[in-house]
């Protein structure tokens, strides 16, 4: 990136077409499947998969998302439930670490020092 310009240039090597599957009620399964620079698939690569659900809170919407280890659609669909659980359980915990995080902020912020008008 020189002289702040960004460069938006596509690696031909890592490109893959995508294809959606979803029940209309729990979440999708995205299918990245790779292909060759002229579109055609490329079978010495690996197909990947991506599950997607979401959870409604008081503040809404919560996107969950995880890559499922999975070699084909049926596969993806069986781990689709431990993988989102999985998914909102490290959610969970991250929301705990950053309201630890700004309880310890906010206690390190009070010095003992008496202000006048407090």
């Amino acid at each position: 990136m020189a002289n702040g310009e960004i460069k938006f240039e596509v690696n031909i090597n890592n490109l893959y077409r995508e294809e959606s599957m979803t029940d209309l009620e729990v979440g999708a399964i995205r299918c990245l499947i790779p292909v060759k620079p002229d579109g055609t698939d490329d079978d010495s690569r690996e197909t990947v998969f991506f599950g997607h659900s979401q959870l409604m809170s008081p503040q809404g919407m919560i996107p969950l998302q995880a890559r499922l280890e999975a070699s084909s659609l049926a596969e993806a669909v069986e781990k689709f439930p431990e993988a989102m659980k999985a998914s909102m359980e490290l959610m969970i915990e991250n929301v705990r670490q950053r309201q630890a995080q700004q309880q310890q902020d906010r206690q390190a912020g009070d010095s003992g020092i008496i202000f006048p008008g407090r």
